[in-house]
C-alpha cells in the first residue's frame, strides 16, 4: 500500500513535466505547423489543379517576365528569356523523336543554360538525368546504363570525359547514343558525329511545346543520383510533386520572399541547389545567384556584388568561409538569412559571430526520402524539430537501436521502440502512397528502394523510409544530426560519434579537413578510432593536438592513429571520402602518408614504424 501513493506521485510529476516542456515551447510549434499548412494547402492547390513545375513557372513568367530570374558570371537572365530558351529546347527535342519517359543524360557544370535544358526537357516530358560532372570512366558510364539514358547533352569543356567512356566496339551501350554539346563557342569538337546543339536549336519554336498540357504532377520529372561517401551513385527519383513540396517547403518553412536576392553556388546536379536554390526563382519569382564552382574567398564578395539577402551552404562550406582570412566584406552584406544543411554545431556560433548573420535556417533532408525538417527558429545546432503534442502521430520518428548491430529494436510483438528524449536512433518516416510530402519514390533500382523501406514500425502493415541517420532529440523536441548510421563504430564497449572527433579535431587544426573512422586491430573487440588530417604545409603541433583531445574526448573516444596528408579526396558536396582511408587503414608499409600511434606511456603521438605496427598487430603492445 505505501507504495502506490509514490507511483500516483512519479505519474503526476511525469505528466506535470512534460506538460511544462509542451507551453515552452507551444510558439515555437504554433509558428512552426501554421507554416506547415500553408505549404500543405499550397500543395493541396497544386495537386487539385494537376500544376507540374513547367505549368507554374509559366504563371510566374506572366507576373514576372522582365524581372531577373537568374545572374550568372556576366549573364543576366529574364524569366522571359529563360522561359524561351526552354521552350526551344523542348520543342528542339520533341521533333529528334524524344518522347514522353525518354531520359536524356545531362553533364554540364553550373550555368543558367543548365536549367533552360533540364527544364525544356521537363516541357514535354522527357526525364533528364542530372549526372555529377567530377565523375569519370566507370563511374559516369553506369550513371548513364543505370538510368537507361537515350541521348546525351554535354558541355564542350567536359568532352573528354565523354570520350574516355566511347568503345567502338560497344555497339549497343554508350556509344551508340546520341551526343549533343552545348558551349562549344571556338572550342574544337574532338567527339565524332556530336550535334552542336547552340547552332542546330536556333531556329526551333519559342512556343510553349503542345506536349506540356499532357505532364501531370505524379510524373516523374528528373533523376538526381545520390552521392554518399561510399558506393556508385545512385539515380533517385524525383517527380514533380517532389520538386514542388523541396521547393515550396523552403520557401514557406524558412519564410523567403519574391523580394529576395539567393546566392546560389552549390552544384546544380543535386538537391539543395537544383531543387530548392533554382526553385525559388521558376515558382516565386525570386532572383537567383549561380555560380560556375563554390569558390570560399568570392563567396561574400559575390554577395555583395548582387545585393543578396539569403545564402545558400552545403556541408563544410561553413568551415571553408571561416578558414579564410578576415577581410571587409565578411560584413558588408545585406544577408538575412542563411539556408542549408550540414553546418556543424561546433563553429556554429563563430560562424554567426563573424559573418554578422542574423539568423540560420539548417534544414534536413535527403534528396530520396520523405523525411524532411527545418530549424525555423535559429536554434544552435539543430536540425530542426517535432512538435511535442504531436510526437505520437507526426509522421517523423525516431527508432531505437542496438548498440551492437547497428539493428532496430523491436518489440517482442515484432514492432519497433521510439527513442526517448536523448536517446540516439535512426530517424524514419512513414511513408503514404500519392501523398505530397509523405510518399516516397525511392530510387530507378527497385532492390535499393526496397532496402529502404522498413516495414511493421508502429503497427502491423505499416512502412517508412529509413534514412541511415542518426539523431537525438531533447525534451523540447528539438532534433540534432549524431551521425550516418554505419560511421559510427564501437570500442571498449562504448559507441562512439566520429562526427564529434572530427569535430574537435578539425577546431584545433584551423578548420581544415578532418575524416575519423574506425580500424579494426587484430585480437581487440570492435574498430578503434583513427583521424586522417589534411596538413598541406606540415605544420600541425601533434604535441598540442594530444592534450586537446586528451582534454576535450572521453578516453575510449581518443583516436589511436593520426594520418597526416597533403589533401584529402572529397566528394562534390564537400565530405571527405571514408571509405578508401579505411581500407587501407593504418599500414606504414602500404600507406605513403605520415602515420602517427597515440601512445599512452609517453603521453604523445609518435611515428608508426614498421616495428611499432608488427607489435600492434601482434598483440605485444597493449591498448
Amino acid at each position: 500500500m505505501p507504495l502506490l501513493p509514490v507511483r500516483v506521485m512519479l505519474r503526476l510529476f511525469t505528466w506535470l513535466n512534460k506538460w511544462m516542456y509542451i507551453l515552452s515551447t507551444i510558439n515555437r510549434d504554433f509558428r512552426g505547423l501554421v507554416s506547415y499548412f500553408r505549404l500543405l494547402l499550397k500543395m493541396s492547390y497544386i495537386t487539385r489543379n494537376n500544376l507540374c513545375v513547367p505549368k507554374l513557372f509559366e504563371k510566374t513568367v506572366y507576373k514576372k517576365r522582365d524581372k531577373i530570374a537568374f545572374y550568372f558570371e556576366n549573364e543576366s537572365w529574364t524569366f522571359l528569356q529563360v522561359d524561351a530558351f526552354s521552350n526551344k529546347i523542348g520543342n528542339y527535342f520533341a521533333d529528334k523523336g524524344v518522347e514522353q519517359g525518354d531520359v536524356i543524360g545531362i553533364l554540364m557544370k553550373n550555368s543558367v543554360k543548365y536549367i533552360c535544358i533540364w527544364l525544356g526537357l521537363s516541357k514535354i516530358g522527357a526525364i533528364p538525368a542530372l549526372i555529377n560532372s567530377s565523375l569519370r570512366l566507370n563511374s559516369l558510364k553506369t550513371c548513364i546504363t543505370v538510368a537507361s539514358c537515350k541521348a546525351i547533352i554535354y558541355e564542350a569543356e567536359l568532352q573528354q570525359a565523354i570520350s574516355d567512356i566511347l568503345d567502338d566496339d560497344d555497339d549497343e551501350g554508350v556509344s551508340s547514343l546520341p551526343l549533343y554539346v552545348c558551349g562549344a563557342d571556338e572550342r574544337e569538337l574532338t567527339i565524332k558525329d556530336c550535334v552542336d546543339l547552340d547552332a542546330d536549336v536556333g531556329d526551333a519554336a519559342i512556343t510553349s511545346p503542345p506536349q506540356l498540357k499532357n505532364i501531370n504532377i505524379t510524373d516523374s520529372m528528373m533523376y538526381i543520383y545520390t552521392s554518399g561517401t561510399t558506393g556508385l551513385p545512385k539515380p533517385a527519383i524525383i517527380k514533380h510533386s517532389r520538386f514542388l513540396n523541396f521547393t515550396c517547403g523552403a520557401y514557406y518553412l524558412a519564410s523567403f520572399s519574391p523580394r529576395d536576392v539567393i546566392y546560389n553556388p552549390l552544384p546544380l546536379y543535386h538537391s539543395s541547389g537544383g531543387i530548392m536554390g533554382t526553385g525559388q526563382a521558376l515558382l516565386f519569382g525570386c532572383s537567383v545567384v549561380l555560380k560556375r564552382k563554390f569558390s570560399a574567398s568570392e563567396y561574400w564578395t559575390d554577395v555583395i556584388k548582387y545585393r543578396a539577402t539569403i545564402g545558400l551552404y552545403i556541408g563544410e562550406v561553413g568551415r571553408y568561409l571561416l578558414n579564410t582570412p578576415s577581410k571587409p566584406e565578411d560584413t558588408g552584406h545585406k544577408i538575412r538569412l542563411m539556408f542549408g544543411n550540414g553546418l556543424r554545431q561546433s563553429i556554429w556560433k563563430d560562424f554567426m559571430k563573424r559573418f554578422h548573420i542574423p539568423k540560420i535556417c539548417e534544414f534536413y533532408g535527403s534528396t530520396e526520402g520523405n523525411v524532411n525538417t527545418v530549424n525555423t527558429n535559429g536554434k544552435t545546432g539543430s536540425v530542426g524539430f517535432i512538435p511535442l503534442f504531436l510526437q505520437s502521430t507526426f509522421h517523423m520518428a525516431l527508432l531505437k537501436i542496438d548498440d551492437e548491430t547497428q539493428e532496430v529494436v523491436r518489440t517482442s510483438n515484432g514492432l519497433c521502440i521510439r527513442c526517448k528524449p536523448g536517446e540516439c536512433g535512426v530517424l524514419i518516416g512513414r511513408i503514404k502512397m500519392n501523398h505530397p510530402i509523405q510518399g516516397f519514390e525511392g530510387y530507378v533500382d527497385e532492390e535499393a528502394t526496397q532496402k529502404s523501406i522498413i516495414r511493421n514500425v508502429f503497427k502491423v502493415g505499416d512502412s517508412a523510409f529509413l534514412s541511415g541517420d542518426l539523431l537525438k532529440m531533447d525534451m523540447r523536441g528539438y532534433l540534432y544530426f549524431v551521425d550516418r548510421l554505419g560511421e559510427n563504430f564501437r570500442w571498449k564497449g562504448e559507441n562512439i560519434s566520429a562526427l564529434e572527433i572530427e569535430d574537435v579535431v578539425s577546431k584545433f587544426a584551423g578548420h581544415t579537413d578532418v575524416a575519423v573512422y574506425g580500424v579494426e586491430i587484430p585480437g581487440n573487440e570492435g574498430r578503434c578510432g583513427m583521424a586522417a588530417i589534411a596538413d598541406p604545409e606540415g605544420t600541425l603541433d601533434l604535441a598540442e593536438l594530444y592534450i586537446c583531445i586528451e582534454r576535450s574526448l572521453a578516453p575510449y573516444a581518443c583516436p589511436l592513429f593520426i594520418r597526416l596528408a597533403k589533401q584529402l579526396e572529397k566528394t562534390d558536396t564537400f565530405r571527405v571520402k571514408k571509405t578508401v582511408l579505411q581500407k587501407e587503414g593504418y599500414n606504414p608499409n602500404t600507406i605513403s602518408d605520415q602515420l602517427y600511434f597515440k601512445d599512452s606511456s609517453s603521453k604523445a603521438f609518435v611515428p608508426l614504424t614498421t616495428s611499432l605496427y608488427n607489435k600492434i598487430i601482434n598483440g605485444k603492445i597493449k591498448l
